[in-house]
């Protein structure tokens, strides 16, 4: 009966501290250094560290007697200078590889305030011009000075900067959709400055530990129509482009318009309609809710009547200029008044708050230019005011609340 393969396992050495005195060894790297010639062995042997110590550094044997305390200052003076030549190679290695962070960091809080990237180099003269005040008193001043004068914020840095950062946030949301157990979406869509429609979906992951996790996936712009169909071809290629696993959706929320809730042409009917999408379930937006109540509450009297007294102040510069001077002169809590728009109806509760904070002056001033407003003094419209106001503004602190952890 023939013998079996050898099972013996390969034996591993260890580097054992007292050889530091006895041979003048040292560990670096996982390997045996010696500490005067700066030579290595193959391996961790006792017998290995022995020979060479005692064949290249004999004299040292009888220099420094073991056990005493010349060989032991010698072994730390020797450690020391090896240390000083180690961090001649790995201190601009640390020092590159923390400007590098510091001007990912310094990109990124410009990109979140939307700053322009060209003001990195201004941010680092700021930080320069503080340095020379801030440490002062520090010795190693220079080498902080030094340090931030590394940190490279150029336009064109940044810019790449915030580039490699957006692809790893790609990466990293399409890793977590991919690993996700199921999902859900959110759409909305709304028109930007310059009048292009804007298809916003965000993404709600729930993971298999039961952790979820939201995401803002995609802003499709929409340039020509909005009905149902082109809303639905649009997530249709966004789909194929990216891979999407569409076979883990659960749920799609949306706004009540007609593009979105349709019967037959509706984006929602057209999805349900789709072979390729699963059975969902398809939800109303609560933000949008309160909004299609708001304008069921017949308020339209008390935005009328505000619309047209601020209008009325800030339509005429003459007439602006006048009631700013009014209110510093009362010192009044607010210098202006703010305007509205029905596109951006979140802004109806910031507005209708400075309408109501300001209501006293307002009537001062209308009263000095003969303008006459029964509504100013009927109790009814005041507690509706005032109920609009309050109402408009919980919703407005609802959905930057909403942001704000989205983002």
């Amino acid at each position: 009966m023939s013998a079996g393969p050898s099972s013996k396992k390969p034996k591993t050495y260890h580097f054992h501290s007292e050889w530091e005195e006895d041979y003048f060894f040292t560990t670096t790297n996982s390997k045996c250094v010696c500490l005067i010639c700066h030579s290595s062995v193959a391996l961790a042997k006792k017998g290995n560290v022995e020979r060479h110590f005692k064949t290249v550094h004999k004299k040292y044997e009888s220099d420094f007697p073991a056990k005493s305390e010349l060989r032991k200052r010698k072994v730390k003076e020797l450690k020391s200078q090896l240390a000083a030549q180690q961090s001649i190679f790995t201190r601009p290695s640390s020092k590159s590889k923390a400007a590098t962070i510091a001007s990912f960091r310094v990109s990124r809080i410009l990109a979140k305030h939307k700053k322009p990237f060209q003001d990195g180099e201004m941010v680092k003269e700021a930080f320069l011009e503080a340095a020379e005040s801030l440490f002062d008193d520090f010795k190693n001043k220079s080498e902080i000075i030094s340090a931030i004068k590394d940190v490279q914020l150029s336009r064109n840095t940044v810019t790449r900067r915030c580039e490699m950062m957006d692809e790893d946030l790609r990466e990293h949301l399409k890793k977590d959709v991919n690993e996700c157990v199921f999902f859900s979406l959110q759409f909305d869509e709304s028109t930007d400055v310059i009048d292009t429609s804007q298809l916003c979906i965000f993404i709600r992951m729930v993971f298999e530990d039961m952790t979820a996790k939201e995401e803002l996936l995609k802003i499709i712009s929409l340039k020509g129509k909005t009905r149902g169909e082109d809303i639905f071809w649009a997530f249709k290629d966004f789909i194929n482009s990216t891979q999407l696993p569409i076979y883990k959706l659960v749920s799609i929320t949306t706004d009540g318009a007609p593009a979105m809730t349709g019967r037959i042409n509706g984006f929602i009917a057209l999805c349900k309609s789709d072979d390729d999408f699963p059975d969902f379930l398809n939800y109303h937006c609560i933000i949008h809710q309160q909004a299609l109540c708001g304008k069921m509450l017949n308020m339209k009297d008390v935005m009328d009547i505000a619309l047209k007294i601020v209008y009325s102040i800030r339509a005429r510069s003459l007439q602006r200029r006048l009631f700013r001077s009014q209110l510093e002169e009362s010192e009044a809590e607010h210098t202006d008044l703010l305007l509205h728009t029905d596109v951006r109806w979140l802004s109806r509760g910031k507005f209708l708050q400075r309408f109501r904070d300001l209501l006293f002056e307002i009537k001062e001033f209308l009263a000095s230019k003969d303008a006459e407003y029964k509504q100013l003094e009927d109790e009814v419209w005041l507690l509706d005011l005032a109920f609009l106001t309050e109402v408009t503004g919980f919703f407005g602190a609802v959905c930057y609340n909403m942001k704000t952890v989205m983002f």
